[in-house]
Formats: C-alpha cells, structure tokens, sequence
C-alpha cells in the first residue's frame, strides 16, 4: 500500500484498503474557521448532540476575517467564540491564533499517521508531516463533530519524483507550481499525490508545507510526504502527542509515476487566471504590478520572510507598489522580530500585517481594484479572487515577490542581488 492506503486502512479498522473502496474512518482532528465553522455549528446542533465526540480533537480559530473587518466578520467570529467555551474545544483567539495552516504544524496538534479533516480545502497542508489530510465541506465537519468519523472513497495515488540539485532561488513554490503547470488543475483529480526523490529529501519542511498546501490545487485529495529525519527534528520539541510512521510499500501500486528533473525548474510564475498558467521567470515578460503579498497559509512561515528579508534589505518599495506582508503566526511573527526582519521590511516601505488570511481570498488587508494586478505568494489567482473581477493575481515565490515589489514589474531576484 501507498502512504495515503496505510493511514486510511489503520483509522478504518482494516488490514488494507485499495482506491476506489469506500469507508467510514476514524479522525484525529476536526478543523473549522470563522468563514467555515458557523455553518457546522449551525448543523451540529440540528443533529441533536449535546457534545462533540471529543474536545481534544475539535479545533476551531478565526483567521480569515481577523481582526474583525466589518460587523458581520465580527458576528461570525462570535459564533465560534461562544461555541468553543460552550464544548470546551480547543480554540484560538485573536492574539494567539495564527493562519490556520501554519498555525497548527507550529503547535504540534497534527502528526504523522493522522487523519485530518478540516472545512477549508488546504487542510491538505499537512500531508507534510506524513498525515493524510483534506478538506470537506461543513456539513461533513459538523457530522465529524459530532461522531469522531467520516465516510469517504479510498483515492489512488501519483508518485511524483523529484531528482537533481535545485536551482537558485527555487523553492518547494516552484516545484509545485511546475508541477500543476505540468498536469493540470484537475491532473491529480481525488487522488493522492505522493511527492519523493532526491530533490525532496533535502527540500526544508517549509517548503514541503508549501508543496503539500497547493496539491488542490491539482485536484488532489491530499499531498503527502514521507517522514525523516527532517520531519522527526520539526516535531521533537512540537508534537502534543505520541504518533506512527507510515512508510509506503516498496511494491505500493500506483495510478501513475511522474518524474522531474529539479535542475532544469526555474523559479514560476503562475500568470491569471489559474496556478497551472505557468511559466518560467526568464520568459514573464514586462508585467507591471500594483501589489506585491508575501504571506499566506502557503508562504507565510519564517524561511519565507527570510528570503523576503534578504532581498528587500538595503532596497526601496516601488513608488507605484503597494507591498504587504503577513506572517502566517504570531509566533513567526516574534522570531522576524528577533532576527530584524520587521525592520527591515518598514524601513523598505512595506506594510506588516498581524496574523491573517485576509487577501488571499479578497477579504481584507490588501483588496484589488479594477484593473489592477497583483504578484503574491498565495495559492490561487481565480478571476476576482483577491478583489475586483477585472484585477489580476500572479503567483511566485517570496524572492520573486520581494524583487518585484522593488522593480515595479515581475522580475527574479537577481536583477537586484547580482
């Protein structure tokens, strides 16, 4: 059996499970958010139940519309506040809370081995860690909720296989964003995708979060990463609870075997209106920008800010760009703060955001207008997704980010750093 197989034969009770067979499944954490939650809330209670089959299990935060932009984002909020002290769950205010995907990995509440659903689509972020994760609807949380399992059909499995050594500047971002610009948006449709080689062995565990965030984008079920040494390091000092190490079978069968020569991937930029509208950065071309944001579920850890930091160190936002960054936690909000990077990035003319979705999905802190174009180390760039319908959203890596925030235009790093 894959990863995925093993995982989901242990939380159902079987010996083994192959794609395509259809079963009821055990779950280690149920996540929702302050656009997701009052919905389950909401048919939680229509249930009948009194309790949620475990509170240790039930996660609930606000990260998409926080701190609260309008009256009804506070309404909403308020619905989850009063809930998790209703159940006693596990819930984080603003202050503590963090973007969720970041959030969660950083302390240590989802581990290897875990089955995890969460009523946002790149729940699937946490196939970094060796866990089979995905999104599901509300309805589908509010029943998780309330009976600790879920029923789902077994998805088949791609392999993809990264060799070679990592050209400059590329970055998990890359690899995932060729990747879809490979197969295609629905290329790994409910399918695992399973990503290994060389290349991905010496990949950081930030940026496989990144690769592992963006498998829905190809259509995926979930992303997943086997566990190293790497993943053991990240989890030693984090993880909340005692877990199993699922390796895949030499002999697992797959739906298909893809495999790619990393020295060969330039950094990629994703044009509108789809993260499979890709090209290399040596053929973007002049494409102006009025925004640059580098943050998000996908970008916002502090390897991200890192490189950010190099490279608008000494430099000047663009007079025509508006640049902002958001780290994805408060906790990688203190550790920039630390090594200087949040001094860095005002001195450079950047605005610096407390914790927050907000214009990953045009809620907040950084809305498009008409006619205007974004680069951004988001996950998608769908007509009308960070604001106007007639705005444009490019997506990169934090290095092309922060360059182009200096340059006016998508441009790659080292037009600055040579």
């Amino acid at each position: 059996m894959t990863i995925a197989e093993k995982i989901l034969a242990a939380h159902s009770g079987k010996d083994a499970v192959s794609p395509g067979e259809f079963i009821s499944a055990k779950v280690d954490v149920v996540l929702s958010n302050d656009i997701t939650a009052p919905i389950a809330i909401r048919e939680f209670k229509r249930i009948g139940v009194k309790n949620v089959f475990d509170p240790k299990k039930v996660i609930m935060l606000s990260d998409h519309f926080v701190p609260n932009k309008d009256i009804h984002s506070a309404e909403q909020a308020k619905i989850l506040r009063e809930f998790a002290r209703e159940q006693g769950i596990v819930y984080f205010e603003v202050g503590q809370m963090g973007i969720e995907h970041v959030l969660l990995p950083e302390q240590g509440l989802v581990v290897p081995g875990d089955v995890i659903i969460g009523a946002d689509s790149h729940t699937c972020t946490y196939g970094a860690v060796g866990a089979f994760a995905t999104g599901m609807g509300s309805t589908d949380i509010a029943s998780a909720m309330a009976t600790g399992e879920i029923w789902m059909k077994v998805p088949p499995t791609i392999k993809f296989v990264f060799h070679g050594k990592a050209q400059k500047w590329v970055s998990g971002k890359d690899f995932i964003l060729h990747t879809i610009g490979d197969i295609g948006v629905d290329g790994a449709l409910y399918s695992a995708m399973e990503f290994t080689g060389p290349s991905i062995d010496k990949l950081s565990m930030d940026g496989r979060f990144t690769m592992a965030n963006m498998a829905v984008e190809a259509g995926a079920k979930a992303g997943l990463f086997r566990v190293d040494k790497k993943t053991e390091a990240y989890l030693q000092n984090r993880a909340k609870r005692p877990y199993t190490v699922y390796e895949a079978d030499k002999d697992a069968e797959y739906a298909q075997v893809i495999e790619y020569d990393a020295a060969s991937i330039e950094p990629q930029v994703a044009f509108p209106h789809l993260p499979s509208n890709t090209k290399p950065i040596s053929q973007v071309g002049n494409v102006k920008i009025d925004q640059s944001i580098i943050g998000s579920c996908t970008n916002g850890r502090i390897e991200d800010l890192k490189i950010a930091a190099d490279i608008l160190q000494w430099q000047r936002v663009n007079e025509n760009v508006r640049c902002i960054i958001i780290p994805g936690t408060q906790e990688v909000y203190l550790e920039a703060m630390r090594r200087g990077y949040i001094e860095i990035f005002i001195r450079a003319g950047a605005a610096v955001s407390t914790p927050t979705c907000g214009p990953c999905l045009g809620g907040h802190m950084g809305v498009l207008a008409e006619g205007e174009r974004s680069i951004s180390t988001t996950n998608r760039n769908f007509v009308g997704r960070m604001g106007s319908t007639k705005s444009e959203v490019y997506l990169s890596n934090p290095a092309i980010a922060a360059a182009s925030a200096i340059l006016g235009r998508i441009a790659s790093p080292d037009e600055i750093k040579n």
